[in-house]
């Protein structure tokens, strides 16, 4: 299975990179494609009504502002989304934000951080892993890493 990763404008691709050295990192296979929620809300219904057909496991929102692109892909899909809030200029991302997390019931978007692409991506990884014993096992080796990597700190210290 792949992951979509969905931005709402070509000024998100810095963190749709993000997203992408992770799922490489793992060896997930992805497709990443501007729509808009306001601009091309067509495009939109389309791209999540067809995800499961590509073999989407996970789509991956990437909106500022109004940031209602994750809303729009997970009320149109089964599949599981996660939306990555960007940082504008306007309010810092607070409205990205609140707008990605404050779903109506029945269509949740899970949320990370501010632009938080590799938190999404592992959180995707991790979705996906449920069904695939090697991306689990490369999960854990991930989180081996990490810990070794305080461990190092702590030696620094």
């Amino acid at each position: 299975m792949k992951v979509s990763i969905v931005m709402g404008s070509i000024s998100d691709q810095k963190i749709g990179n993000d997203v992408i050295s992770v799922l490489d990192k793992f060896g997930v296979e992805h497709e990443i494609e501007v729509i808009s929620a306001h601009r091309t809300p067509l495009r939109a219904f389309e791209f999540a009504k067809t995800a499961e057909e590509r073999n989407v496991g996970v789509i991956i929102s990437i909106a500022g502002k109004a940031a209602h692109l994750g809303g729009v892909l997970a009320a149109n899909t089964t599949l599981p989304v996660i939306g990555i809030p960007v940082k504008s200029s306007t309010l810092d991302g607070l409205d990205a934000l609140l707008s990605t997390v404050q779903m109506p019931s029945g269509v949740p978007v899970a949320t990370v951080a501010i632009d938080g692409g590799k938190n999404a991506a592992i959180l995707a990884v991790q979705i996906l892993s449920i069904g695939d014993n090697t991306l689990k096992e490369k999960l854990a080796r991930y989180k081996e890493e990490l810990a070794e990597d305080v461990k190092e700190m702590n030696e620094q210290l």
